[in-house]
């Protein structure tokens, strides 16, 4: 059954592989993005592949700019029955010296968008009796990371986020689950020096980074009906680098 689901952050690495996943299994995918005339390329770009996307501005650290970009799309697009909370930011540097600038950027951008993105859709998803929403964390938000205590917290509470929300809708036909994925081969990591990249592969189990798609499968897996008896969950996709 098609469905419409919204991506926040959907034109980075991990987040065009999503929507790209997400409309090969039939959904209508919306995404946001936070810096004007980004979209134009990218949503040419992704024409060119096929992929027709509606893109709205929005700043997800805004709550009224969420609730605004949200009627936007109810009334231009539809109902959104499936949710993926990807935006985020970092702002990397030892506790002794990240400033409270760094320290809030982070957590307004990785931790407050939950709720103000959130808000908005969640109460028609209980209302239809369908929905989905699914938190992208991170490996680091489950063992913590050496001058990341800002994205640490922010990526660890979008967790206590999930299962809470994951027990109050639960009835309602809605599941919430968090996936965290480990090092993936992203631009931003393949950016990195190569001796340093072997460095973090050399502590990965299978070997090797992971993939922007097997992310972006393992979501749209989460969307569907079949994963319907799957909440309050956090799945980690890091090729073995985090047991627990």
């Amino acid at each position: 059954m098609a469905r419409i689901a919204l991506v926040t952050g959907g034109m980075g690495g991990i987040g065009t592989a999503i929507c790209q996943k997400l409309a090969d299994a039939g959904h209508t995918v919306v995404t946001t993005y936070s810096r004007p005339g980004k979209e134009v390329q990218w949503l040419a770009d992704q024409k060119e592949k096929g992929y027709t996307f509606h893109a709205y501005e929005c700043d997800v650290t805004d709550f009224d700019a969420c609730q605004t970009m949200a009627a936007r799309v109810l009334a231009e697009v539809g109902p959104v029955d499936v949710l993926v909370n990807n935006a985020g930011i970092t702002r990397d540097t030892t506790f002794r010296k990240m400033s409270k600038i760094d320290w809030d950027a982070v957590i307004s951008t990785n931790l407050d968008s939950l709720f103000n993105i959130t808000k908005p859709f969640v109460d028609g998803m209980t209302d239809r009796g369908f929905g989905r929403v699914i938190n992208i964390s991170s490996i680091n938000g489950q063992k913590g990371q050496f001058g990341q205590t800002n994205y640490s917290a922010a990526k660890a509470g979008m967790h206590g986020f999930t299962k809470a929300l994951a027990q109050e809708v639960a009835r309602k036909g809605v599941t919430v689950n968090t996936v965290s994925p480990g090092y993936i081969a992203t631009e931003m990591v393949m950016a990195v020096k190569e001796e340093i990249r072997q460095a973090i592969i050399s502590g990965i189990p299978v070997n090797r980074l992971g993939m922007p798609e097997e992310v972006a499968d393992l979501i749209t897996f989460l969307a569907g009906n079949q994963a319907g008896f799957i909440t309050g969950s956090n799945i980690a996709i890091n090729g073995g680098q985090h047991m627990f």
